[in-house]
Protein backbone atom coordinates (compact mmCIF):
# COMPACT_ATOMS: atom_id res chain seq x y z
CA UNK A 1 0.00 0.00 0.00
CA UNK A 2 1.32 3.43 -0.99
CA UNK A 3 1.83 6.07 1.70
CA UNK A 4 1.51 9.78 0.93
CA UNK A 5 3.08 12.74 2.73
CA UNK A 6 2.96 16.47 2.11
CA UNK A 7 5.82 18.91 2.51
CA UNK A 8 5.90 22.56 1.37
CA UNK A 9 4.94 22.59 -2.31
CA UNK A 10 5.26 18.84 -2.87
CA UNK A 11 3.22 15.68 -2.49
CA UNK A 12 5.32 12.58 -1.87
CA UNK A 13 4.05 9.04 -2.39
CA UNK A 14 6.07 6.02 -1.29
CA UNK A 15 6.03 2.92 -3.49
CA UNK A 16 7.51 -0.52 -2.90
CA UNK A 17 7.90 -3.07 -5.68
CA UNK A 18 8.78 -6.75 -5.42
CA UNK A 19 11.19 -7.58 -8.24
CA UNK A 20 13.23 -10.70 -9.07
CA UNK A 21 16.65 -10.81 -7.48
CA UNK A 22 17.91 -12.59 -10.60
CA UNK A 23 16.08 -11.84 -13.84
CA UNK A 24 17.26 -15.11 -15.36
CA UNK A 25 14.99 -16.66 -12.74
CA UNK A 26 11.90 -14.40 -12.91
CA UNK A 27 9.85 -16.71 -10.71
CA UNK A 28 12.57 -17.01 -8.09
CA UNK A 29 13.34 -15.04 -4.94
CA UNK A 30 12.38 -11.37 -4.74
CA UNK A 31 13.80 -8.20 -3.28
CA UNK A 32 12.14 -4.86 -2.58
CA UNK A 33 12.82 -1.77 -4.66
CA UNK A 34 11.64 1.49 -3.14
CA UNK A 35 10.74 4.58 -5.15
CA UNK A 36 9.32 7.92 -4.04
CA UNK A 37 6.91 9.70 -6.37
CA UNK A 38 7.23 13.48 -6.21
CA UNK A 39 4.73 15.91 -7.72
CA UNK A 40 4.12 19.62 -7.30
CA UNK A 41 1.14 20.15 -5.03
CA UNK A 42 -0.38 22.48 -7.62
CA UNK A 43 -0.19 19.78 -10.32
CA UNK A 44 -1.13 16.68 -8.36
CA UNK A 45 -4.19 15.91 -10.47
CA UNK A 46 -2.55 16.59 -13.84
CA UNK A 47 -1.55 13.83 -16.26
CA UNK A 48 2.13 14.70 -16.26
CA UNK A 49 4.93 12.77 -17.99
CA UNK A 50 7.24 10.86 -15.66
CA UNK A 51 10.91 11.56 -14.99
CA UNK A 52 12.93 8.85 -13.22
CA UNK A 53 16.03 9.99 -11.33
CA UNK A 54 19.03 7.65 -11.11
CA UNK A 55 21.51 8.64 -8.41
CA UNK A 56 25.28 8.60 -8.61
CA UNK A 57 27.36 5.98 -6.87
CA UNK A 58 27.16 3.08 -7.20
CA UNK A 59 25.59 2.31 -3.86
CA UNK A 60 23.72 5.47 -2.84
CA UNK A 61 20.00 5.97 -2.42
CA UNK A 62 18.05 8.70 -4.16
CA UNK A 63 17.86 12.18 -2.63
CA UNK A 64 15.22 12.92 -0.02
CA UNK A 65 13.23 16.02 -1.05
CA UNK A 66 12.78 18.82 1.45
CA UNK A 67 11.01 21.82 -0.05
CA UNK A 68 9.76 22.63 -3.56
CA UNK A 69 10.45 26.33 -3.04
CA UNK A 70 14.17 25.77 -2.35
CA UNK A 71 16.45 26.24 -5.38
CA UNK A 72 17.38 22.94 -6.97
CA UNK A 73 16.72 20.46 -9.69
CA UNK A 74 13.67 18.84 -8.08
CA UNK A 75 11.85 22.17 -7.97
CA UNK A 76 12.62 22.64 -11.67
CA UNK A 77 11.69 19.09 -12.64
CA UNK A 78 8.25 19.10 -10.99
CA UNK A 79 7.23 22.06 -13.12
CA UNK A 80 7.06 19.65 -16.07
CA UNK A 81 7.13 16.12 -14.69
CA UNK A 82 5.95 13.69 -12.08
CA UNK A 83 9.32 12.64 -10.65
CA UNK A 84 10.22 9.15 -9.43
CA UNK A 85 13.21 9.02 -7.09
CA UNK A 86 14.45 5.44 -7.38
CA UNK A 87 16.52 3.85 -4.62
CA UNK A 88 18.62 1.54 -6.78
CA UNK A 89 18.62 -2.07 -5.60
CA UNK A 90 20.69 -2.53 -2.47
CA UNK A 91 20.50 1.16 -1.46
CA UNK A 92 18.28 3.30 0.74
CA UNK A 93 15.04 1.44 1.37
CA UNK A 94 15.57 -1.06 -1.47
CA UNK A 95 16.55 -4.27 0.43
CA UNK A 96 19.77 -2.54 1.52
CA UNK A 97 23.16 -4.21 1.34
CA UNK A 98 25.54 -4.01 4.29
CA UNK A 99 27.78 -6.25 6.33
CA UNK A 100 24.76 -7.14 8.48
CA UNK A 101 22.49 -8.21 5.61
CA UNK A 102 25.28 -10.06 3.81
CA UNK A 103 26.06 -12.04 6.98
CA UNK A 104 23.11 -14.31 6.17
CA UNK A 105 25.08 -15.93 3.35
CA UNK A 106 27.09 -19.02 4.22
CA UNK A 107 30.26 -18.20 2.31
CA UNK A 108 32.12 -15.34 0.61
CA UNK A 109 31.34 -16.98 -2.73
CA UNK A 110 27.61 -16.78 -2.00
CA UNK A 111 28.03 -13.13 -1.03
CA UNK A 112 29.93 -12.45 -4.26
CA UNK A 113 27.34 -14.23 -6.40
CA UNK A 114 24.59 -12.13 -4.83
CA UNK A 115 26.51 -8.88 -5.30
CA UNK A 116 27.05 -9.65 -9.00
CA UNK A 117 23.34 -8.91 -9.45
CA UNK A 118 23.60 -5.26 -8.31
CA UNK A 119 25.11 -3.57 -11.33
CA UNK A 120 23.56 -1.21 -13.88
CA UNK A 121 21.95 -3.93 -16.01
CA UNK A 122 19.74 -5.12 -13.19
CA UNK A 123 19.01 -1.57 -12.07
CA UNK A 124 17.65 -1.01 -15.58
CA UNK A 125 15.62 -4.21 -15.41
CA UNK A 126 14.16 -3.05 -12.10
CA UNK A 127 13.19 0.28 -13.68
CA UNK A 128 11.48 -1.51 -16.57
CA UNK A 129 9.64 -3.81 -14.16
CA UNK A 130 8.38 -0.76 -12.27
CA UNK A 131 7.43 1.11 -15.44
CA UNK A 132 5.28 -1.79 -16.58
CA UNK A 133 3.76 -2.27 -13.14
CA UNK A 134 2.76 1.40 -13.10
CA UNK A 135 1.39 1.01 -16.64
CA UNK A 136 3.47 3.86 -18.02
CA UNK A 137 4.03 3.78 -21.78
CA UNK A 138 7.39 5.55 -21.77
CA UNK A 139 9.17 7.80 -19.32
CA UNK A 140 12.10 10.17 -19.21
CA UNK A 141 15.27 9.52 -17.21
CA UNK A 142 17.79 11.79 -15.52
CA UNK A 143 21.09 10.32 -14.42
CA UNK A 144 23.70 11.95 -12.21
CA UNK A 145 27.21 10.49 -12.51
CA UNK A 146 26.82 6.68 -12.16
CA UNK A 147 23.14 7.26 -12.86
CA UNK A 148 24.24 8.24 -16.36
CA UNK A 149 26.06 4.91 -16.67
CA UNK A 150 22.73 3.29 -15.86
CA UNK A 151 20.96 5.37 -18.52
CA UNK A 152 23.51 4.34 -21.16
CA UNK A 153 22.80 0.75 -20.20
CA UNK A 154 19.06 1.56 -20.43
CA UNK A 155 19.54 2.89 -23.98
CA UNK A 156 21.22 -0.42 -24.81
CA UNK A 157 18.83 -2.85 -23.09
CA UNK A 158 15.39 -1.25 -23.24
CA UNK A 159 15.27 1.98 -25.27
CA UNK A 160 11.61 1.31 -26.05
CA UNK A 161 10.80 2.33 -22.47
CA UNK A 162 12.38 5.77 -22.79
CA UNK A 163 10.91 9.08 -23.91
CA UNK A 164 14.01 11.24 -23.25
CA UNK A 165 17.36 10.87 -21.49
CA UNK A 166 19.29 13.52 -19.57
CA UNK A 167 22.85 13.08 -18.30
CA UNK A 168 24.76 15.18 -15.79
CA UNK A 169 28.42 14.23 -15.50
CA UNK A 170 27.70 10.60 -16.27
CA UNK A 171 28.56 9.22 -19.71
CA UNK A 172 30.55 6.03 -19.07
CA UNK A 173 33.77 4.87 -20.68
CA UNK A 174 32.70 2.32 -23.29
CA UNK A 175 35.05 -0.37 -24.58
CA UNK A 176 37.74 0.65 -22.10
CA UNK A 177 39.39 -1.45 -19.41
CA UNK A 178 39.20 -0.23 -15.84
CA UNK A 179 42.92 0.54 -16.01
CA UNK A 180 42.17 3.13 -18.71
CA UNK A 181 39.76 4.83 -16.33
CA UNK A 182 42.35 5.25 -13.61
CA UNK A 183 45.13 6.25 -15.98
CA UNK A 184 42.81 9.09 -16.99
CA UNK A 185 41.61 10.06 -13.51
CA UNK A 186 44.85 9.98 -11.49
CA UNK A 187 46.23 12.98 -13.45
CA UNK A 188 42.97 14.84 -12.85
CA UNK A 189 43.27 14.17 -9.12
CA UNK A 190 46.87 15.36 -9.21
CA UNK A 191 45.73 18.59 -10.87
CA UNK A 192 43.08 19.11 -8.17
CA UNK A 193 45.79 18.65 -5.51
CA UNK A 194 47.84 21.35 -7.18
CA UNK A 195 44.90 23.75 -7.14
CA UNK A 196 44.14 22.89 -3.51
CA UNK A 197 47.66 23.52 -2.26
CA UNK A 198 47.90 26.72 -4.31
CA UNK A 199 44.82 27.95 -2.45
CA UNK A 200 45.99 26.66 0.94
CA UNK A 201 49.82 26.48 0.84
CA UNK A 202 50.06 26.10 4.64
CA UNK A 203 48.27 22.77 4.33
CA UNK A 204 51.33 21.20 2.71
CA UNK A 205 52.98 21.18 6.12
CA UNK A 206 49.76 20.45 7.98
CA UNK A 207 49.21 17.23 6.04
CA UNK A 208 52.87 16.29 6.45
CA UNK A 209 52.62 16.79 10.22
CA UNK A 210 49.49 14.63 10.43
CA UNK A 211 51.07 11.83 8.43
CA UNK A 212 54.28 11.94 10.49
CA UNK A 213 52.25 11.67 13.69
CA UNK A 214 50.25 8.72 12.35
CA UNK A 215 53.40 6.92 11.22
CA UNK A 216 54.64 6.99 14.83
CA UNK A 217 51.39 6.52 16.78
CA UNK A 218 48.43 4.16 16.81
CA UNK A 219 45.45 6.50 16.42
CA UNK A 220 41.86 5.27 16.36
CA UNK A 221 38.75 6.87 14.93
CA UNK A 222 35.64 7.07 17.15
CA UNK A 223 34.30 3.91 15.45
CA UNK A 224 37.48 2.03 16.42
CA UNK A 225 39.03 1.89 12.95
CA UNK A 226 42.72 2.82 12.70
CA UNK A 227 43.45 6.25 11.28
CA UNK A 228 46.29 5.72 8.83
CA UNK A 229 47.97 8.01 6.31
CA UNK A 230 46.19 6.14 3.52
CA UNK A 231 42.82 6.99 5.05
CA UNK A 232 43.79 10.66 5.46
CA UNK A 233 44.65 10.73 1.77
CA UNK A 234 41.08 9.69 0.99
CA UNK A 235 39.84 13.09 2.13
CA UNK A 236 40.61 14.15 -1.44
CA UNK A 237 37.43 12.33 -2.47
CA UNK A 238 35.64 15.69 -2.28
CA UNK A 239 38.05 17.62 -4.47
CA UNK A 240 35.94 17.14 -7.59
CA UNK A 241 33.07 19.15 -6.09
CA UNK A 242 32.73 22.92 -6.34
CA UNK A 243 32.64 23.10 -2.54
CA UNK A 244 35.09 20.27 -1.91
CA UNK A 245 38.26 22.11 -0.87
CA UNK A 246 37.01 24.09 2.10
CA UNK A 247 35.70 21.26 4.32
CA UNK A 248 39.09 19.55 4.06
CA UNK A 249 41.02 22.73 4.81
CA UNK A 250 38.92 23.64 7.84
CA UNK A 251 39.24 20.08 9.13
CA UNK A 252 43.03 20.16 8.77
CA UNK A 253 43.17 23.46 10.68
CA UNK A 254 41.88 21.67 13.78
CA UNK A 255 43.87 18.46 13.41
CA UNK A 256 45.94 18.85 16.59
CA UNK A 257 45.19 19.65 20.20
CA UNK A 258 47.35 19.79 23.32
CA UNK A 259 46.41 16.91 25.60
CA UNK A 260 47.70 15.48 28.85
CA UNK A 261 50.92 14.27 27.20
CA UNK A 262 51.44 17.01 24.65
CA UNK A 263 50.35 17.34 21.04
CA UNK A 264 47.86 14.75 19.79
CA UNK A 265 45.24 14.33 17.07
CA UNK A 266 42.05 16.11 18.09
CA UNK A 267 38.72 14.40 18.49
CA UNK A 268 37.26 17.04 16.17
CA UNK A 269 39.58 15.87 13.41
CA UNK A 270 38.94 12.20 14.09
CA UNK A 271 35.19 12.66 13.95
CA UNK A 272 35.51 14.80 10.84
CA UNK A 273 37.52 12.16 8.98
CA UNK A 274 35.04 9.48 9.94
CA UNK A 275 32.08 11.58 8.80
CA UNK A 276 33.73 12.56 5.51
CA UNK A 277 34.00 9.02 4.13
CA UNK A 278 31.01 6.75 3.56
CA UNK A 279 32.51 3.46 2.40
CA UNK A 280 31.30 1.75 5.57
CA UNK A 281 27.69 2.93 5.31
CA UNK A 282 27.52 2.41 1.53
CA UNK A 283 29.50 -0.78 0.95
CA UNK A 284 28.30 -1.26 -2.64
CA UNK A 285 30.38 1.81 -3.41
CA UNK A 286 33.50 0.03 -2.22
CA UNK A 287 32.74 -3.47 -3.46
CA UNK A 288 31.30 -2.73 -6.92
CA UNK A 289 33.00 0.52 -7.78
CA UNK A 290 35.55 -1.09 -10.09
CA UNK A 291 33.29 -3.93 -11.32
CA UNK A 292 30.75 -1.31 -12.48
CA UNK A 293 33.17 -0.64 -15.37
CA UNK A 294 33.81 -4.27 -16.30
CA UNK A 295 32.49 -6.12 -19.34
CA UNK A 296 34.10 -9.53 -19.77
CA UNK A 297 37.23 -8.45 -17.91
CA UNK A 298 38.41 -8.43 -14.30
CA UNK A 299 39.31 -5.25 -12.46
CA UNK A 300 42.00 -6.97 -10.35
CA UNK A 301 42.13 -3.93 -8.04
CA UNK A 302 42.86 -1.57 -10.88
CA UNK A 303 43.22 1.63 -8.83
CA UNK A 304 45.82 -0.03 -6.62
CA UNK A 305 47.86 -1.33 -9.55
CA UNK A 306 47.67 1.85 -11.63
CA UNK A 307 48.59 3.97 -8.60
CA UNK A 308 52.11 2.54 -8.87
CA UNK A 309 52.42 4.39 -12.19
CA UNK A 310 51.93 7.68 -10.32
CA UNK A 311 54.63 7.68 -7.60
CA UNK A 312 53.69 11.20 -6.51
CA UNK A 313 50.79 9.61 -4.58
CA UNK A 314 53.14 7.42 -2.54
CA UNK A 315 53.62 8.21 1.14
CA UNK A 316 57.30 8.85 1.72
CA UNK A 317 59.23 9.66 4.92
CA UNK A 318 59.44 13.29 3.83
CA UNK A 319 58.12 15.50 1.06
CA UNK A 320 54.54 16.50 0.22
CA UNK A 321 51.60 14.14 0.67
CA UNK A 322 48.93 14.21 -2.04
CA UNK A 323 45.30 13.32 -1.52
CA UNK A 324 43.70 10.57 -3.59
CA UNK A 325 40.31 10.70 -5.29
CA UNK A 326 37.51 8.33 -6.18
CA UNK A 327 39.57 5.17 -5.89
CA UNK A 328 38.94 1.94 -3.99
CA UNK A 329 41.87 -0.03 -2.60
CA UNK A 330 42.15 -3.55 -1.16
CA UNK A 331 43.65 -2.24 2.11
CA UNK A 332 40.27 -0.68 2.89
CA UNK A 333 38.87 -4.15 3.56
CA UNK A 334 41.42 -4.51 6.35
CA UNK A 335 41.10 -1.05 7.91
CA UNK A 336 37.35 -0.37 7.67
CA UNK A 337 35.78 -2.53 10.36
CA UNK A 338 32.44 -2.98 8.59
CA UNK A 339 34.16 -3.89 5.31
CA UNK A 340 36.31 -6.60 6.90
CA UNK A 341 33.55 -9.28 6.77
CA UNK A 342 33.24 -8.58 3.03
CA UNK A 343 36.96 -8.79 2.23
CA UNK A 344 36.93 -12.25 0.66
CA UNK A 345 33.84 -11.50 -1.42
CA UNK A 346 35.45 -8.27 -2.63
CA UNK A 347 38.57 -10.17 -3.71
CA UNK A 348 36.44 -12.73 -5.56
CA UNK A 349 34.66 -9.94 -7.43
CA UNK A 350 37.95 -8.22 -8.26
CA UNK A 351 39.11 -11.49 -9.88
CA UNK A 352 35.84 -12.24 -11.69
CA UNK A 353 36.22 -11.95 -15.48
CA UNK A 354 32.83 -12.98 -16.83
CA UNK A 355 30.92 -9.76 -16.21
CA UNK A 356 28.08 -9.43 -18.72
CA UNK A 357 27.91 -6.70 -21.33
CA UNK A 358 26.42 -3.41 -20.16
CA UNK A 359 26.44 -1.38 -23.37
CA UNK A 360 25.45 -2.44 -26.89
CA UNK A 361 27.37 -0.20 -29.26
CA UNK A 362 25.32 -1.22 -32.28
CA UNK A 363 22.05 -0.28 -30.57
CA UNK A 364 23.57 2.98 -29.33
CA UNK A 365 24.61 3.86 -32.90
CA UNK A 366 20.98 3.44 -33.94
CA UNK A 367 19.57 5.35 -30.97
CA UNK A 368 16.31 7.27 -31.48
CA UNK A 369 15.75 8.45 -27.89
CA UNK A 370 16.36 12.22 -27.59
CA UNK A 371 19.34 12.72 -25.27
CA UNK A 372 21.12 15.72 -23.77
CA UNK A 373 24.26 15.54 -21.65
CA UNK A 374 26.09 18.05 -19.48
CA UNK A 375 29.81 17.27 -19.32
CA UNK A 376 32.15 19.08 -16.97
CA UNK A 377 35.42 20.11 -18.55
CA UNK A 378 37.56 19.40 -15.50
CA UNK A 379 35.53 16.51 -14.04
CA UNK A 380 37.70 14.65 -11.53
CA UNK A 381 35.47 11.59 -11.30
CA UNK A 382 34.21 10.87 -14.82
CA UNK A 383 36.87 11.68 -17.39
CA UNK A 384 35.54 14.10 -19.98
CA UNK A 385 37.51 12.68 -22.91
CA UNK A 386 36.21 9.16 -22.27
CA UNK A 387 32.70 10.60 -21.92
CA UNK A 388 33.02 12.40 -25.25
CA UNK A 389 33.91 9.07 -26.85
CA UNK A 390 30.74 7.57 -25.42
CA UNK A 391 28.64 10.48 -26.63
CA UNK A 392 29.97 10.00 -30.15
CA UNK A 393 28.56 6.45 -30.11
CA UNK A 394 25.03 7.52 -29.15
CA UNK A 395 23.25 8.64 -32.27
CA UNK A 396 21.65 12.06 -31.93
CA UNK A 397 23.10 12.83 -28.53
CA UNK A 398 23.52 16.51 -27.74
CA UNK A 399 26.43 17.48 -25.53
CA UNK A 400 27.07 20.60 -23.51
CA UNK A 401 30.67 20.77 -22.30
CA UNK A 402 31.11 23.43 -19.64
CA UNK A 403 33.77 24.62 -17.22
CA UNK A 404 31.15 26.57 -15.28
CA UNK A 405 30.40 23.58 -13.06
CA UNK A 406 32.20 20.78 -11.29
CA UNK A 407 30.84 17.25 -10.90
CA UNK A 408 28.16 18.45 -8.47
CA UNK A 409 26.61 20.85 -10.96
CA UNK A 410 23.16 19.29 -10.56
CA UNK A 411 23.27 19.87 -6.80
CA UNK A 412 24.96 23.27 -7.00
CA UNK A 413 22.78 24.87 -9.68
CA UNK A 414 20.23 22.25 -10.63
CA UNK A 415 17.44 24.58 -11.71
CA UNK A 416 19.56 26.32 -14.33
CA UNK A 417 21.42 23.20 -15.45
CA UNK A 418 18.33 21.05 -15.82
CA UNK A 419 16.49 23.86 -17.59
CA UNK A 420 19.22 23.97 -20.20
CA UNK A 421 19.13 20.20 -20.77
CA UNK A 422 15.35 20.31 -21.18
CA UNK A 423 15.77 23.14 -23.67
CA UNK A 424 18.37 21.20 -25.66
CA UNK A 425 16.03 18.24 -26.15
CA UNK A 426 13.12 20.53 -27.03
CA UNK A 427 15.13 22.53 -29.56
CA UNK A 428 14.98 25.69 -27.47
CA UNK A 429 18.76 26.00 -26.91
Amino acid sequence: MSITHRIPGLILTDHEFQVPIDYTQPDGARLTVFAREVVAASKATENLPWLVFLQGGPGFGAPRPVDATAPGWIGRAVKDYRVLLLDQRGTGRSTPIGYQSLARFKSPQEQADYLKLFRADNIVRDAEWIRKELKIDRWSVLGQSYGGFCITCYLSLAPEGLREAFFTGGLPPINHHTDDVYRATYPRVRAKNQLYFERYPDDVQRVRDIVDYLLKNDVRLPCGDPLTPLRVQQLGMSFGMSDGFEPVHYLLEEAFITGAYGKEISYTFLRGVENALSFDTNPIYAILHEPCYCEGTMSNWSAERVRAEFPEFAITPDGPVLFTGEMVYPWMFDEYRTLQPLKEAAHLLAQFDRWPQLYDQEILRQNTVPTAAAMYYNDMYVDRLLSEEAASLIKGSQVWVTSEYEHNGLRADGEKLLGRLFGMVRGEV
